[in-house]
């Protein structure tokens, strides 16, 4: 049974959150695990969101300020949305955004942003593109988008 949670929900999860956002996108465990802590610390309300099959993690996507590019001013940004090749065209890389996205917006927190290459996908989730920016040590630019 799949089900969608935040890590606060399952905060001994973030060891394998951390490891398995690391296979999937390159990004150092530990940078992970420093913006996870900051959530479960409540140091920030910058979240990190899992899809689950039994405790197994099969999608998930977080929350961070800067998602590697030059606006520094669009912010906060998901970041690291992945969802398992098993499981897509299930939407629970839907789900998850729009958990992230409501849970940001109970909490005062909107708009939000995000970086892709993927067109067609994030405007089924109500997002908009927003600008091309420049992504960090990337030769091309990349498409933002918002969520109002």
């Amino acid at each position: 049974m799949l089900r969608c949670i935040n890590l606060r929900e399952m905060p001994e999860l973030k060891a394998s959150a951390a490891n398995w956002f690391h296979s999937k996108w390159g990004i150092p465990e530990e940078a992970y695990l420093d913006c996870m802590d900051a959530y479960l610390n409540r140091r920030t309300e910058y979240g990190w969101y899992l899809c689950l099959n039994n405790n197994q993690i099969v999608g998930g996507l977080g929350v961070i300020e800067n998602d590697f590019h030059d606006r520094k001013d669009l912010s906060p940004n998901i970041c690291a949305v992945y969802t398992e090749a098993a499981y897509r065209k299930q939407g629970i890389a839907g789900n998850l955004l729009t958990m992230a996205v409501e849970d940001l917006r109970s909490k005062g927190i909107t708009p939000v942003y995000l970086v892709t290459d993927h067109t067609g996908f994030y405007e089924r989730y109500g997002w908009e593109f927003l600008c091309m920016v420049q992504g960090d040590d990337e030769p091309d630019m990349t498409r933002m988008y918002i969520h109002r």
